[in-house]
């Protein structure tokens, strides 16, 4: 089949899931890309339309085994009639329980077809030197495996006449998706006198959780525990409170310290 473009629409607080969808995009190579970046509030004002001729590259972070809230909202919005799609899932090291099963159900139910799925490793947000939770990943074997990937789906695509034609892709998962949803309303972030209230980080966050004026008042109801304040702040001014995220932090190290790899479905 001809397609006429692709959208490679991504939410990624800490630019690890596009730089998995990125890769994904360059093997599958049908030219010219628009990027739709949904992390910050801005990029989420707008709803998508899709129509036939249009390839749709849709990817997120696993947020407790689930597609989390703020794309999720998002994509219930997405309009398409036919659209062949690509889902993809970024989880750190853990599982990605039902979110690839979650995910593929959301497109396919506003007018997509999905044709390949997958399921990749990221650093997770909570993994820093201390505690190394697939820190630095998706590295160059992962993003040399995600290119392939987009490869096989490349030609998967050329090798059909017509959307019609795909058989329904198989993922894991089971319903109900289960998992926990809501948001964690818990104080965990601790602001040293290195701050410098550059907002580097309300610029990062992609809730608009953070004051931009001062950047030690943080609204917990909207902080989804991303940790992309921490991650971008420059003078290093932000880290993780004794709690349960630092908690939760220790043991996703003790528990799945050996590595796990992208699993692709056609």
């Amino acid at each position: 089949m001809r397609l006429e473009s692709v959208k490679l629409v991504f939410f990624s607080p800490t630019k690890t899931t596009r730089a998995v969808a990125q890769s994904i995009a360059e093997g599958i190579d049908l030219g010219a890309v628009e990027r739709i970046d949904i992390t910050r509030p801005g990029g989420r004002r707008q709803p998508l339309r899709m129509t036939e001729n249009e390839l749709l590259i849709v990817a997120v972070p696993v947020y407790m085994g689930r597609v989390p809230a703020l794309p999720g909202a998002w994509l219930d919005a997405l309009r398409a009639h036919d659209t062949p799609a690509v889902c993809v899932v970024v989880y750190g090291n853990r599982a990605y329980d039902n979110a690839l099963l979650e995910l593929k159900d959301i497109v396919r139910s506003r007018g997509c077809v999905p044709v390949a799925c997958a399921a990749c490793v990221g650093e997770h947000s909570y993994a820093d030197p201390g505690a190394p939770i697939a820190l630095g990943r998706p590295d160059e074997a992962d993003l040399g495996r995600n290119t392939a990937f987009g490869r096989r789906v490349r030609e998967k695509l050329q090798s059909i006449a017509a959307i019609s034609e795909v058989a329904d892709v198989q993922v894991p998962g089971s319903y109900p998706y289960g998992g926990i949803t809501e948001l964690w309303d818990v104080d965990f972030i601790a602001v040293d006198d290195r701050c410098l209230q550059c907002g580097a980080c309300a610029e990062a966050c992609p809730s608009g959780a953070i004051d931009p004026l001062d950047s030690r008042l943080i609204d917990q109801k909207k902080c989804i525990t991303c940790c992309a304040c921490i991650k971008s702040c420059p003078q290093g001014a932000r880290a993780m409170k004794p709690g349960p995220v630092k908690d939760a932090q220790q043991r996703l190290i003790t528990l799945h310290r050996d590595p796990k790899q992208a699993e692709y479905f056609l």
